[in-house]
Formats: C-alpha cells, structure tokens, sequence
C-alpha cells in the first residue's frame, strides 16, 4: 500500500513558537486517534519553530551550515507531518481534507517507494 506524506505548512504563529490552544491539541489528539483506529498512521509529529533549526546546503564543495530562522513566508517552511498508508491519492486527500485545522495548509505526496527505482523490490 502506497505511503503519503501530509505535510503542514508553518504559520506566523508556529514560526513565532505559538503553541495550539488546549481544544485545538484535543481535537488534533482525537484525529490522530481516527488515524491509527483506522490502520493508516505510521507517523506524525509537530516541528519546533525554525528559529531552532539549521539547513544544510551542498553545492561542489563542503557542506553550508546555515542556522534559523529561515527567512521569506513562513508558509514556505514546514511545521509538521504525517506519514500514513493509503490505497490511493483520492484516499490520502480524504484523510488530509479531516484534519481538524481552522486555517493553514497542508501538502500531500506519495513517498518513493524502493520498488518504484529500477532492481528495487
């Protein structure tokens, strides 16, 4: 079964470090619930604001270490993830469309999987 990733895209309020309110965070608990009652999570977690992280940058010589925050919108870092199972696009869409957000975005793509490179099985 293929995997998706939903990916949550960072806010003002996440890059800020805004935690979710204590009714956002029983909602969010009750989804993640759905998920794995269901069989399809096999992973997710919130990301710290990217004040507290580095990106690293290859390009024909040594590694750049660059330390947050990460300039431009925010909306272009992300703020947290999903992998889960799903029979289809349509299928990882419909799991993304009840994610209990009030606002924001989220990204879903299929995940390589070894099978889809050549000898891979």
């Amino acid at each position: 079964m293929p995997r998706f990733m939903m990916i949550v895209k960072a806010s003002e309020d996440s890059e800020a470090g805004v935690l979710p309110t204590p009714e956002e965070l029983a909602e969010m608990g009750a989804y993640n619930d759905r998920l794995q009652k269901a069989g399809v999570m096999l992973a997710g977690e919130g990301l710290r604001a990217s004040s507290e992280g580095a990106r690293v940058t290859y390009s024909h010589g040594p590694p750049v270490v660059t330390e947050g925050p990460f300039g431009g919108e925010a909306r272009n870092l992300i703020a947290g993830f999903w992998i889960i199972r799903a029979d289809s696009m349509d299928e990882a869409l419909e799991w993304a469309r009840s994610i209990p957000f009030r606002e924001g975005e989220v990204e879903v793509r299929r995940v390589f999987e070894a099978s889809d490179f050549p000898g891979g099985s």
